[in-house]
Protein backbone atom coordinates (compact mmCIF):
# COMPACT_ATOMS: atom_id res chain seq x y z
CA UNK A 1 0.00 0.00 0.00
CA UNK A 2 1.54 3.69 -0.71
CA UNK A 3 3.28 4.99 1.69
CA UNK A 4 1.82 9.35 2.36
CA UNK A 5 3.56 11.75 3.73
CA UNK A 6 2.45 15.65 3.68
CA UNK A 7 0.18 14.47 1.02
CA UNK A 8 2.89 13.13 -1.36
CA UNK A 9 2.20 9.69 -1.96
CA UNK A 10 5.42 7.59 -2.01
CA UNK A 11 4.88 5.00 -5.01
CA UNK A 12 4.67 1.80 -4.21
CA UNK A 13 6.70 0.10 -7.56
CA UNK A 14 9.37 -2.29 -7.61
CA UNK A 15 11.91 0.50 -8.44
CA UNK A 16 11.08 2.45 -5.41
CA UNK A 17 11.36 -0.03 -3.01
CA UNK A 18 14.48 -1.48 -4.06
CA UNK A 19 16.11 2.32 -3.70
CA UNK A 20 14.90 2.37 -0.28
CA UNK A 21 16.47 -1.13 0.43
CA UNK A 22 19.99 -0.24 -1.17
CA UNK A 23 19.93 3.20 0.23
CA UNK A 24 18.76 1.99 3.71
CA UNK A 25 21.57 -0.31 3.31
CA UNK A 26 24.47 1.92 1.95
CA UNK A 27 23.70 4.80 4.26
CA UNK A 28 22.93 5.61 8.31
CA UNK A 29 20.06 6.92 9.67
CA UNK A 30 20.67 10.32 9.60
CA UNK A 31 21.32 10.30 5.39
CA UNK A 32 18.20 7.92 5.15
CA UNK A 33 16.08 10.30 6.88
CA UNK A 34 17.41 12.99 5.13
CA UNK A 35 16.93 11.78 1.56
CA UNK A 36 13.73 10.48 2.21
CA UNK A 37 13.40 14.55 3.32
CA UNK A 38 14.45 15.72 0.21
CA UNK A 39 12.10 14.21 -2.08
CA UNK A 40 8.83 14.54 0.27
CA UNK A 41 10.31 18.45 0.19
CA UNK A 42 11.25 18.81 -3.37
CA UNK A 43 7.32 17.21 -4.41
CA UNK A 44 5.70 19.91 -2.42
CA UNK A 45 7.41 22.62 -3.70
CA UNK A 46 7.42 20.97 -7.54
CA UNK A 47 3.74 21.05 -6.94
CA UNK A 48 3.35 24.57 -5.53
CA UNK A 49 5.34 25.69 -8.61
CA UNK A 50 2.72 23.47 -11.07
CA UNK A 51 5.80 21.06 -12.31
CA UNK A 52 4.71 17.91 -13.07
CA UNK A 53 7.84 15.44 -11.90
CA UNK A 54 8.04 11.82 -12.49
CA UNK A 55 7.56 10.59 -8.48
CA UNK A 56 9.68 7.49 -9.29
CA UNK A 57 12.40 9.93 -10.78
CA UNK A 58 11.94 12.19 -8.27
CA UNK A 59 12.40 9.61 -5.43
CA UNK A 60 15.38 7.22 -6.84
CA UNK A 61 17.02 10.81 -7.47
CA UNK A 62 16.56 12.23 -3.86
CA UNK A 63 17.58 9.07 -2.09
CA UNK A 64 20.79 8.67 -4.05
CA UNK A 65 22.04 12.29 -4.38
CA UNK A 66 24.50 11.51 -1.06
CA UNK A 67 25.14 7.87 -1.94
CA UNK A 68 28.48 9.27 -3.44
CA UNK A 69 29.19 9.79 0.77
CA UNK A 70 28.56 6.24 1.92
CA UNK A 71 31.44 3.88 2.18
CA UNK A 72 29.83 1.24 -0.04
CA UNK A 73 29.42 3.79 -3.13
CA UNK A 74 32.14 6.33 -2.54
CA UNK A 75 35.04 7.07 -5.08
CA UNK A 76 38.58 8.96 -4.08
CA UNK A 77 39.09 10.65 -7.61
CA UNK A 78 35.54 11.95 -8.08
CA UNK A 79 33.48 14.19 -6.59
CA UNK A 80 30.95 12.75 -4.30
CA UNK A 81 27.91 14.12 -6.16
CA UNK A 82 28.90 12.18 -9.52
CA UNK A 83 29.54 9.02 -7.79
CA UNK A 84 25.60 8.92 -6.63
CA UNK A 85 24.83 10.38 -10.44
CA UNK A 86 26.78 7.14 -11.86
CA UNK A 87 25.19 4.49 -9.30
CA UNK A 88 21.44 6.12 -9.94
CA UNK A 89 21.98 6.09 -13.66
CA UNK A 90 23.20 2.75 -13.62
CA UNK A 91 20.29 1.70 -11.15
CA UNK A 92 17.74 3.55 -13.45
CA UNK A 93 18.78 1.61 -17.01
CA UNK A 94 19.00 -1.90 -14.79
CA UNK A 95 15.14 -1.18 -14.04
CA UNK A 96 14.63 -0.44 -17.59
CA UNK A 97 14.34 3.33 -17.41
CA UNK A 98 15.27 5.04 -20.93
CA UNK A 99 18.79 6.88 -21.32
CA UNK A 100 16.88 10.52 -21.48
CA UNK A 101 15.46 9.40 -17.68
CA UNK A 102 18.61 8.25 -16.90
CA UNK A 103 20.60 11.30 -17.75
CA UNK A 104 17.98 13.89 -16.33
CA UNK A 105 18.55 11.86 -12.44
CA UNK A 106 22.36 11.71 -13.28
CA UNK A 107 22.33 15.31 -13.75
CA UNK A 108 19.89 16.08 -10.75
CA UNK A 109 22.16 14.12 -8.75
CA UNK A 110 25.86 15.76 -10.10
CA UNK A 111 24.27 19.29 -9.88
CA UNK A 112 22.56 19.55 -6.74
CA UNK A 113 25.42 21.41 -5.09
CA UNK A 114 25.30 23.77 -8.08
CA UNK A 115 23.24 26.93 -7.06
CA UNK A 116 20.63 28.05 -10.02
CA UNK A 117 21.59 25.74 -12.89
CA UNK A 118 19.17 23.12 -12.05
CA UNK A 119 15.91 25.04 -11.96
CA UNK A 120 16.24 26.07 -15.32
CA UNK A 121 16.74 21.89 -16.85
CA UNK A 122 13.89 19.28 -16.55
CA UNK A 123 11.21 19.10 -13.63
CA UNK A 124 13.44 15.89 -12.79
CA UNK A 125 16.27 17.75 -12.14
CA UNK A 126 15.13 20.47 -10.77
CA UNK A 127 13.12 18.78 -7.90
CA UNK A 128 16.10 17.27 -6.15
CA UNK A 129 17.62 20.39 -5.36
CA UNK A 130 14.73 21.68 -4.75
CA UNK A 131 14.05 19.15 -1.50
CA UNK A 132 17.68 19.73 -0.71
CA UNK A 133 18.13 23.66 -0.70
CA UNK A 134 15.17 23.17 1.46
CA UNK A 135 16.36 20.49 4.04
CA UNK A 136 20.56 21.59 4.03
CA UNK A 137 20.09 25.45 3.96
CA UNK A 138 16.50 25.89 5.10
CA UNK A 139 15.60 28.10 1.96
CA UNK A 140 11.92 29.20 1.45
CA UNK A 141 10.88 27.29 4.36
CA UNK A 142 8.03 29.35 4.59
CA UNK A 143 6.55 27.99 1.23
CA UNK A 144 5.93 24.41 3.29
CA UNK A 145 3.23 25.24 5.71
CA UNK A 146 4.00 24.23 9.37
CA UNK A 147 1.57 21.12 9.40
CA UNK A 148 3.10 19.84 6.35
CA UNK A 149 6.53 20.62 7.77
CA UNK A 150 5.76 18.72 11.25
CA UNK A 151 4.52 15.67 8.98
CA UNK A 152 7.81 15.46 7.19
CA UNK A 153 9.40 15.93 10.11
CA UNK A 154 7.43 13.64 12.21
CA UNK A 155 8.27 10.51 9.35
CA UNK A 156 11.70 11.48 9.12
CA UNK A 157 13.03 13.25 12.00
CA UNK A 158 16.24 15.99 11.73
CA UNK A 159 17.93 14.27 14.58
CA UNK A 160 21.07 16.88 15.20
CA UNK A 161 20.92 17.07 11.72
CA UNK A 162 23.18 20.27 11.12
CA UNK A 163 26.01 18.83 12.26
CA UNK A 164 25.17 14.88 11.33
CA UNK A 165 25.19 15.97 7.89
CA UNK A 166 28.33 18.40 7.57
CA UNK A 167 30.36 15.23 9.38
CA UNK A 168 28.62 13.25 6.65
CA UNK A 169 30.37 15.47 4.14
CA UNK A 170 33.40 15.73 5.91
CA UNK A 171 33.77 11.96 6.15
CA UNK A 172 33.16 11.51 2.46
CA UNK A 173 35.35 14.12 1.29
CA UNK A 174 38.68 14.55 3.47
CA UNK A 175 40.73 11.81 1.52
CA UNK A 176 39.60 14.00 -2.24
CA UNK A 177 40.21 17.36 -0.97
CA UNK A 178 41.13 18.15 -5.06
CA UNK A 179 37.43 17.34 -5.85
CA UNK A 180 36.18 19.99 -3.48
CA UNK A 181 37.56 22.62 -5.69
CA UNK A 182 35.34 25.21 -7.25
CA UNK A 183 32.38 24.08 -5.47
CA UNK A 184 31.11 25.01 -1.90
CA UNK A 185 32.32 21.55 -0.71
CA UNK A 186 35.35 23.24 0.47
CA UNK A 187 33.97 25.27 2.70
CA UNK A 188 33.06 21.61 4.92
CA UNK A 189 36.84 20.70 4.70
CA UNK A 190 38.19 24.03 5.53
CA UNK A 191 36.07 23.59 8.64
CA UNK A 192 37.11 20.63 10.07
CA UNK A 193 40.55 20.56 9.27
CA UNK A 194 42.67 23.73 9.89
CA UNK A 195 45.51 22.17 7.47
CA UNK A 196 43.35 21.91 4.54
CA UNK A 197 44.68 24.69 1.56
CA UNK A 198 42.14 25.78 -0.98
CA UNK A 199 42.59 25.89 -4.33
CA UNK A 200 42.66 29.66 -5.74
CA UNK A 201 41.00 30.33 -9.38
CA UNK A 202 42.70 33.45 -9.47
CA UNK A 203 46.18 32.16 -9.00
CA UNK A 204 45.50 28.95 -11.37
CA UNK A 205 45.25 31.76 -14.20
CA UNK A 206 47.79 33.77 -13.11
CA UNK A 207 50.34 31.07 -12.07
CA UNK A 208 49.38 28.95 -15.51
CA UNK A 209 51.91 27.73 -17.74
CA UNK A 210 51.11 30.31 -20.59
CA UNK A 211 53.47 32.66 -21.06
CA UNK A 212 52.23 35.91 -20.92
Amino acid sequence: MPETIAGITVPDSALVRDTTALVREAADESLFNHSRRVFLWGMLKSAARGLEVDPELAYVGAMFHDLGLTSAHRTKDQRFEIDGAEAAQGFLRDHGRSPEEARNVWLAIALHTTPEIPHHLAPEVAVVTLGVETDVLGLDLDQISEEDRAAVVAAHPRTDFKNQILRAFYHGMADRPETTFGTMNDDVLAHFDPDFHRENFVRIIQDNAWPE
